[in-house]
């Protein structure tokens, strides 16, 4: 059981982190077509990939109609902290805001980005905790399943940080293992 009186914890199903060993930290995230200057979307992106690839292979999840029923909450203390400094200081200095900022600044987006590109279809849920985010990420994805929204979801923590980024994503479920 979680925290939440009744309800039964989600079981993990598969994880990715970001960094993992071997990675460039230095030179951060892979790119992300359509995000700017910002690691923050994808630390998400690279995450949920190494988290959903060994169960799902290459292939969306959808394939197999799992994606229909796999949720997606996105947890995040600060948020895009880069995107949002950015923005602030423009608009301070009375500078044009470039469109990519007002479209990344929102945590969905690369939320609607790792749906689209695995073939999920349930809820997106964007939280900003402040309790740990292990334990709200994961009590959310346990009421998701237990209202009947979900059968699984996948769980992505964001956090950019002075001493580094970091990202893990869980991909879990409330019912028998696949």
């Amino acid at each position: 059981m979680n925290r939440l009186a009744g309800i039964p914890a989600p079981r993990t199903i598969a994880v990715g982190h970001w960094p993992e060993p071997g990675d460039d930290v230095a030179a951060g995230p892979p790119s992300l077509p359509g995000f700017v200057a910002s690691s923050f979307s994808p630390l998400a992106a690279v995450a949920a990939d190494r988290c959903l690839k060994p169960p799902y292979s290459e292939g969306a999840v959808s394939e197999d109609a799992v994606g229909e029923r796999t949720a997606i909450v996105l947890v995040t203390g600060s948020g895009d902290r880069v995107s949002a400094d950015h923005v602030r200081l423009a608009v301070a200095d009375g500078k044009r805001v470039g469109p990519l900022y007002f479209f990344q600044s929102v945590p969905n987006s690369v939320a609607g980005y790792i749906a689209a590109r695995w073939g999920l279809r349930g809820p997106v849920v964007c939280l900003s905790p402040t309790t740990e985010a292990h334990v709200a990420g994961l009590d959310q994805a346990a009421l998701l399943i237990a209202d009947g929204d979900a059968d699984q979801v996948l769980v992505v923590l964001v956090e950019q940080a002075a001493d580094g980024d970091l990202a893990e994503a869980m991909l879990v479920s409330g019912g028998d293992p696949l």
